[in-house]
């Protein structure tokens, strides 16, 4: 019996496991997979934050692919009232076919699979988020025929899709860029480890991130369980709205993408959200393809 595959973290894919996610995404993108991998499987979904987009996207996705998935509020279950996550894990792996969970602490997640029986897919931490990370990649690949010789910059906070960019950077080896106001820079060990594989600088200077970049990258300066820090990081965070004059700084054909939700006027003007150069709504749609293919990947074996 082969060993359970988890979707964690970009690393646990090869640079050609990637390769094929995105291929498989592509085509359910374009219509062109029929199959119904998860015909009769159930997916479990475990949510300790609010979601629109991970909640829709993985349920319809599930639905697409022949499955069920079923909604379960980290308050409506006994994980909520203190059962150990390891108790969680080994009983919910007598009942489903995989678990995507959205939560705070990635140690939780990393339990939860660790004691578990089947896939655990990581649908976003506090230290990643690596579904949107796909989606941004398949977006970046729709756009500008791939990644190859291309720059990303993210402008704003070291968060979880920082970390996660840093990961696929050093997954792709595309060159990546990060401007970060000093104390809101992204994860050292992680920052470290991927310096080694692909050339991944930091900056206080988002200009100098942006320059000649083929990618402008953002997200909110507070994220969930964040919102006490809201004006701290407003101060902290001057000078690091995407705008239209930070766009001209990159290349030409750039394209600007967010994960959303959106401030509109905090991180980013609206004339740039709304602008030609924005692919956000692209990027939104291809998280349901690019999870579809994680889902019928470890739960389908296709």
């Amino acid at each position: 019996m082969s060993p359970v595959r988890h979707f964690l973290a970009i690393p646990d894919f090869s640079q050609s496991e990637l390769v094929a996610l995105f291929d498989l995404a592509a085509r359910m993108k374009r219509g062109e997979y029929r199959e119904k991998p998860l015909l009769g499987k159930t997916l479990g979904m475990i949510f300790a934050k609010s979601s629109t987009r991970t909640r829709v996207s993985f349920e319809v996705g599930a639905y697409q692919l022949g499955g069920h998935a079923l909604f379960l509020s980290s308050r409506d279950i006994q994980l909520g009232r203190g059962e150990p996550i390891r108790d969680t894990a080994r009983v919910l792996s007598r009942y489903l076919d995989g678990i995507m969970i959205r939560t705070y602490d990635h140690a939780d997640v990393e339990e939860l699979a660790r004691y578990g029986s089947i896939p655990v897919i990581n649908g976003l931490t506090d230290l990643l988020h690596p579904c949107q990370v796909l989606a941004d990649l398949l977006t970046v690949r729709e756009a500008l025929g791939g990644w190859e010789d291309k720059v990303v910059a993210w402008i704003g906070d070291g968060n979880n899709m920082a970390n996660s960019w840093i990961n696929t950077a050093g997954s792709l080896g595309f060159e990546l860029r990060l401007a970060c106001p000093k104390g809101y820079e992204p994860n050292a060990e992680i920052l470290q480890r991927n310096q080694k594989k692909a050339r991944i600088t930091v900056t206080s200077d988002p200009q100098e991130a942006a320059r000649g970049a083929h990618v402008i990258n953002t997200d909110v300066w507070a994220s969930m369980g964040q919102e006490e820090e809201q004006e701290k990081r407003a101060r902290a965070f001057q000078g690091y709205m995407v705008d239209e004059k930070l766009m001209k700084a990159a290349d030409p054909g750039a394209i600007f993408l967010h994960c959303l939700p959106a401030h509109r006027g905090e991180e980013v003007a609206e004339a740039v959200i709304e602008g030609k150069q924005s692919r956000v709504w692209d990027q939104a749609e291809n998280r349901l393809h690019v999870q579809k293919a994680v889902m019928a990947t470890l739960m389908g074996k296709a």
